[in-house]
């Protein structure tokens, strides 16, 4: 069955020496074990650092593990530094070394983020759509509102239930997450549950890009061409996790989670 993992790693004050993330609490570079002959990709990566710098991913099953791939990226600008539709092929069972350079102000947090595709991952059941699925089954959208008490340690925090602050649901019945809005900028937006695998899907918490963050996994699914919009179903409402990443200065993000309800 196909996933989607969003691994989130961070530095504190990492100046300009490529320093190896620590990665967010259940997450780890070591690749899951999909089934032989399967694609497993990293479909995305995104940086939220106070300084402008550098981020390498390598690995001795990518090109080299010398540089790898490596980016430039801006202090406060979390667009995605991979090209659309390409991704990077990683192996499974092998490790990745993600490393970054960034502030060099004590206590600062810099924090990347990968999104993960597994083709197949036994064990784990997601449920996706195309953008053509979602269109033939669409009735109407839905957004649902969460404010996240976003911790300063780095890492995800700030979880509660998807329906804590706006229950309104319709009973057994079948919703897409497209993608969110957030009130401020924060490193990523995660929401995960049985739908999911127990496998977290992610967006960035991006303010300057709103429509491309309002279309995330559509768009991820057009450039791929791949089914890749999480489908939940209310009746595990309770149960789908929301949170965020945040740096040190803690601010809470309301997030508006844009949902398209399907037929039945």
């Amino acid at each position: 069955m196909p996933a989607l993992e969003l691994l989130t790693g961070f530095t504190t004050a990492p100046s300009t020496t490529l320093t190896a993330l620590t990665m967010a609490s259940g997450n780890t570079l070591a690749i899951r074990n999909a089934k032989e002959g399967s694609s497993v990709k990293i479909l995305q990566m995104w940086v939220d650092a106070q300084a402008g710098a550098a981020i390498r991913i390598r690995s001795p099953r990518m090109h080299d593990n010398v540089q790898g791939y490596r980016a430039i990226h801006t202090a406060s600008e979390l667009e995605p530094l991979l090209p659309e539709g390409v991704g990077i092929k990683v192996m499974p069972q092998d490790t990745l070394t993600v490393e970054m350079t960034g502030s060099a102000t004590a206590a600062d947090i810099e924090t990347a983020c990968l999104l993960m595709h597994y083709e197949d991952l036994p064990g784990i059941s997601g449920r996706f759509i195309s953008p053509e699925e979602l269109l033939a089954k669409m009735v109407t959208l839905m957004t649902v509102e969460n404010t996240l008490a976003l911790g300063t340690a780095g890492g995800y925090s700030g979880e509660e239930a998807i329906n804590a602050e706006f229950d309104l649901w319709k009973a057994n019945v079948d919703y897409a997450l497209l993608g969110c809005l957030v009130s401020a900028e924060c490193s990523a937006i995660g929401w995960r549950g049985v739908d999911t695998g127990n496998l977290r899907v992610g967006c960035p918490g991006m303010i300057e890009s709103k429509g491309m963050t309002a279309n995330w996994f559509v768009r991820l699914s057009e450039k791929f061409n791949l089914p890749l919009i999480p489908v939940f179903n209310s009746a595990n409402n309770s149960g789908i996790l929301i949170d965020g990443v945040q740096d040190e200065n803690g601010t809470d993000v309301t997030v508006t989670s844009i949902f398209a309800e399907l037929v039945k």
